[in-house]
């Protein structure tokens, strides 16, 4: 668990491929969000919740690709929490069979229903504070980065790993409009900012912007 200014961010690998999905919690106030969705994530998720005396107020979806979205009618129904996404990947969320080929066989995809498309540069409030909504395709048509500023976190999905980038040979992939985002979207953000990834451990924007072998800063 990192501790941030008063929210707390556990990182809960789960899913067939170690999706990472982030609980937000702040005791404080009682709320927690829940950043994806992979398979098995509430049976991590709920118990830290109880620990904790927070309520899952929402689930932020950081792009609609079957690995970070396949837990997330569990979440809802378990939770009543509301679902927040970019529309261009409406499809991939809301008829998800449409990724079956891409899948790993057998698995199962349940769609969602989003309660709120967001825009880039759009900010909502969570956690106590404001949080800046950043659209960055490339990885996948509706990828997003949410900015916690108070926190001096980003959560960008699959867009951006420590020393890599999201793959760009899926459907709706491309490496020059993941490189525009990267560079005007997330290489823009403080250089402390800790950037919480879909896959693999965690990295600052200075270290990327510094030393990714992919898109330098």
């Amino acid at each position: 668990m990192f501790s941030l200014c008063g929210v707390n961010v556990h990182v809960l690998p789960a899913g067939p491929i170690e999706t990472n999905a982030y609980l937000l919690t702040e005791p404080k106030t009682g709320e927690a969000v829940l950043v994806d969705a992979p398979e098995g994530v509430w049976a991590m998720a709920e118990p830290i919740l109880a620990k904790e005396g927070c309520r899952l107020s929402s689930l932020w979806l950081t792009h609609g690709h079957w690995d970070h979205t396949q837990g997330a009618a569990e979440v809802v129904r378990r939770s009543g929490a509301r679902v927040f996404a970019h529309r261009a990947d409406q499809p991939l969320i809301e008829t998800p069979e449409v990724m079956r080929e891409l899948a790993l066989p057998g698995i199962r995809l349940e769609p969602v229903r989003v309660d709120r498309w967001l825009e880039d540069g759009e900010t909502i409030e969570a956690l106590g504070q404001k949080v800046t909504v950043g659209h960055v395709p490339g990885h996948c048509p509706g990828s997003l980065v949410f900015y916690l500023p108070g926190s001096g976190a980003a959560f960008a999905g699959d867009a951006l790993f420590r020393g890599a980038v999201g793959r760009t040979d899926l459907p709706g992939g491309s490496f020059e409009a993941l490189e525009k985002s990267i560079r005007t979207r997330i290489y823009t953000l403080p250089g402390e900012t800790a950037v919480f990834p879909g896959h693999g451990g965690p990295t600052t924007v200075g270290e990327e912007r510094q030393s990714n072998p992919y898109v330098r800063g």
